[in-house]
């Protein structure tokens, strides 16, 4: 009788916890990430906008950091991309452990491009 992957590997509950996180924290920086690009987009919208009406002083444009309500786009955006920083570097310290214990009968890679 074949045994399965969790037999063959001594797979533990800690094991299963790992890979847990690792999932969570995968699809936890997909939504940062779209999230960024919503905010990007934001911030480019209001920086053309700005633009096409900005104060013009000897014509110079004068740059104002601006706020829209209690918005600011450009730390949010620089907010969720250190989030996602911070994700990563988990994953890294998760992919070493798993593969350290079950090498090439684990798949951690993204499917992105």
């Amino acid at each position: 009788m074949q045994k399965t992957f969790a037999e063959n590997a001594n797979f533990t509950f800690e094991d299963q916890q790992k890979i847990n996180k690792f999932s969570w924290n995968t699809s936890r920086i997909t939504e940062l990430k779209e999230e960024i690009v919503v905010k990007k987009r934001q911030l480019q919208n209001l920086e053309m906008l700005l633009r096409t009406s900005c104060l013009q002083i000897d014509d110079y444009c004068l740059m104002i950091p601006y706020q829209i309500g209690d918005k600011n786009f450009q730390e949010e955006t620089d907010a969720l991309e250190s989030k996602v920083e911070s994700i990563q570097q988990v994953l890294v310290y998760l992919k070493v452990q798993l593969y350290a214990k079950f090498g090439s009968k684990i798949n951690l890679e993204s499917n992105e491009s």
